[in-house]
């Protein structure tokens, strides 16, 4: 999965230096956001002092504030699309990397049961989670880097925080703290989804395989064997759907009332009146943003679990090409 791009020289300039465009890409995105975030704070103190003073702010003075935002976010489109058309040929030189791996190989894989399923969809949903997942992980990743100094600064007229008193940079903490508590039990409560998901995928192409077979052998995929394996899925499925179902209760609660935290932290200086409305929005959207950042496992628990699973699929099947290497360590875990 990884030797056959990264440590590859024939694929060393797509996966080392395509890398090094996205990274980059990835962190100049970040930053346009970043200008974003301060043009809010200026925003709405204009709104503030409009609405409070009338006729202290211009008509070209509010136009102004307007194009300056059609200007930084129309920079954060061009980089957002040019930036995701270059990912997805990346991940695919990936997976053809892998396929090459894997086809070259073939005669050691191919009596593994759903061989060709796992060259050609497996390696595909594999390339497919990875750009979804790694992109969020890694735009989580600058933007945690790029809004926790900002929120940090924002932060410092905060002095009070609901039933605790005084505390230092409040914001911070409160972001990490429940950030860190809602990873932790949504990964406790989802921590029989990866066995369920890795299940799903063989009971799949068992009844897929079948099938396969039905197609050139009138014998084959007959209703009694069809209608059993089919059951397997559907029991299968079933549960899944099941923990799925308490699972999504946690999520969205958690991420429901995650919405109020940063009012309910800034309750105590909003009552005070020791905040501007700009000012406001500036550490609501950057809390928002370290929040989000910190909750990255929250949010892609379902698509990691669905790594999870072809992953083990994917290194099962690598086994069997190094399991007459004793030096491969990879082949003594699995074989």
């Amino acid at each position: 999965m990884f030797r056959s791009f990264f440590l590859n020289r024939a694929w060393a300039v797509w996966s080392w230096l395509g890398m090094a465009v996205i990274v980059g890409g990835t962190w100049y995105q970040v930053e346009v956001d970043v200008q974003i975030n301060e043009w809010f704070g200026g925003f709405y103190d204009m709104v503030q002092k409009a609405l409070g003073e009338p006729g202290s702010i211009s008509l070209d003075e509010f136009y102004g504030f307007l194009f300056t935002f059609a200007r930084i976010a129309g920079i954060y489109i061009v980089i957002a699309v040019l930036l995701s058309f270059f990912t997805k040929h990346w991940v695919f030189r990936w997976r053809q990397a892998m396929n090459n791996f894997y086809m070259e190989n073939w005669q050691k894989l191919r009596h593994i049961e759903g061989a060709s399923q796992r060259v050609q969809e497996d390696t595909r949903r594999f390339a497919t989670i990875m750009e979804s997942l790694g992109s969020s992980l890694l735009d989580s990743l600058m933007t945690l880097i790029a809004f926790l100094p900002i929120l940090w600064e924002l932060s410092k007229p905060i002095k009070e925080l609901p039933g605790i008193g005084e505390v230092e940079h409040a914001l911070v903490y409160v972001a990490v703290i429940f950030a860190l508590f809602g990873t932790a039990v949504l990964a406790a409560v989802g921590i029989k989804l990866p066995g369920l998901e890795f299940n799903n995928q063989k009971v799949e192409a068992s009844y897929r395989k079948e099938l396969v077979y039905g197609e050139d052998d009138a014998a084959r995929a007959d209703p009694p064997t069809v209608q059993e394996l089919f059951h397997h899925v559907r029991k299968n499925y079933f549960r899944l759907f099941f923990h799925y179902m308490y699972f999504d209760v946690a999520k969205w609660s958690y991420l429901q009332f995650g919405v109020l935290v940063p009012y309910i932290a800034l309750a105590p200086t909003i009552v005070a009146g020791a905040l501007t409305l700009g000012v406001m929005q500036q550490i609501v959207r950057a809390f928002g943003r370290v929040e989000s950042s910190f909750q990255f496992l929250v949010r892609s628990w379902g698509t990691i679990v669905e790594l999870i699973s072809v992953y083990k699929r994917l290194r099962a099947f690598e086994a069997e090409i190094y399991k007459d290497d004793p030096r491969d360590e990879l082949a003594r875990q699995q074989v």
